[in-house]
């Protein structure tokens, strides 16, 4: 396979990345901060949400990682290998670590929903926690997938 074959996903991935970094940079501490305003007995609120939230973007970012990886793999001719079963296996993870973490958030971000009379910020965690967790399904049938395949491929080998 041509080595540029993925300079399209691999940049897309790329392009995924930069927003996430954007609003862990500037819109996470606002948050933070509005909470503690919204909650002045319950300042440690703030922080809470804050290691919440910037605990979920790092496996975000080993996932991607992982991705661009596997997008390697790909390129190298390497995609039918234990390498590529073991970034979708990561990636499966990471999926389920984020979701995890925002269904031990969403307290927080139901008590933020709750005094702003904002349904929209629980909503809003419900899709990432959904979102999480269709990718780790997804990433699990390809990683069985693609073992299914590479242990044929190697009784294929054996026969010939």
């Amino acid at each position: 396979m041509k080595r540029g074959s993925t300079l399209f996903l691999k940049i897309a991935v790329i392009l995924i990345g930069i927003p996430v970094l954007a609003l862990c940079i500037f819109l996470v501490p606002g948050i933070a901060n509005y909470a503690a305003e919204l909650y002045p007995d319950f300042a440690y609120m703030k922080y809470l949400l804050l290691i919440d939230l910037y605990a979920a973007a790092i496996p975000f970012y080993f996932a991607l990682y992982q991705a661009f990886k596997l997008l390697s793999y790909i390129d190298k001719n390497e995609a039918f290998s234990e390498l590529s079963v073991r970034s979708l296996k990561n990636i499966k993870y990471c999926a389920i670590t984020i979701s995890i973490l925002y269904v031990v958030g969403m307290p927080l971000f139901y008590l933020i929903a709750e005094i702003d009379d904002a349904p929209g910020i629980i909503l809003i965690g419900l899709v990432i926690i959904f979102a999480s967790m269709v990718i780790a399904v997804f990433a699990a049938v390809l990683q069985r997938l693609l073992q299914e395949a590479i242990n044929i491929k190697s009784e294929n080998d054996l026969t010939v």
